[in-house]
């Protein structure tokens, strides 16, 4: 890990970074020393930790680990509701169904700012916190389209709009209209699970060749 991090910043630089799945303490303590080598660019967490079933991705060590060394050092932390509950060793029925209350309490472990997603969610809204600001920020639900890939897009999103120099709450607004849109686009039709988002939009520039692929 890293190796292939200074490979990149020695040869094309960074200008945010975006930390998905990690699959173990050691694996999540080789990223966090490979922070020291991005110099100071935004940091997203997309704190990946529990499926859609429920399972949990990460073992007790490895959550400890995402806790003690990747909050303090993320500008933006995106955990979903259920991730939000581990993170703040919540249950849903201790506080756990208030999205701002977990932020609050994500906050407080060390990141710069929060956003719980609310894809998952009737009301489909983020809740953002900072420390001062908590917003919640509007999004439509798409039922009719595909969601496999929806978090990753949204973080992915949030740091492409960082490395522009928006600030937190700017780069999260934007990122919930990326996800939305690629929620609302998504390949429903293609292969028997659920179907990816189309990120990049590719049904409104290339729809003959999206349905000839699905």
């Amino acid at each position: 890990v890293l190796d292939q991090v200074r490979a990149v910043v020695e040869d094309i630089g960074v200008d945010a970074v975006k930390i998905g799945m990690l699959g173990s303490a050691e694996t999540i303590a080789a990223v966090g020393r490979a922070l020291d080598l991005t110099a100071g660019a935004p940091v997203v967490l997309d704190p990946v930790m529990v499926a859609e079933s429920g399972a949990r991705l990460l073992d007790p060590e490895a959550e400890g680990a995402l806790r003690e060394l990747l909050l303090p050092r993320a500008t933006v932390v995106t955990p979903n509701l259920e991730e939000a509950r581990v993170l703040a060793e919540r249950t849903a029925t201790a506080g756990g169904d208030d999205a701002e209350a977990l932020a609050r309490a994500v906050h407080r472990l060390g990141p710069r700012s929060v956003v719980v997603t609310g894809g998952h969610r009737e009301e489909a809204a983020d809740v953002f916190f900072d420390g001062e600001r908590l917003e919640s920020i509007a999004g439509e639900r798409h039922p009719a389209g595909a969601a496999h890939g929806s978090g990753c897009t949204h973080s992915s999103a949030l740091a492409t709009f960082l490395a522009r120099g928006l600030d937190p709450l700017e780069a999260a607004r934007g990122a919930k209209s990326v996800a939305s849109d690629a929620v609302r686009h998504g390949l429903r039709g293609l292969g028997r699970g659920a179907g990816p988002v189309d990120a990049l939009g590719v049904l409104e520039w290339a729809p003959g060749r999206v349905s000839r692929l699905a």
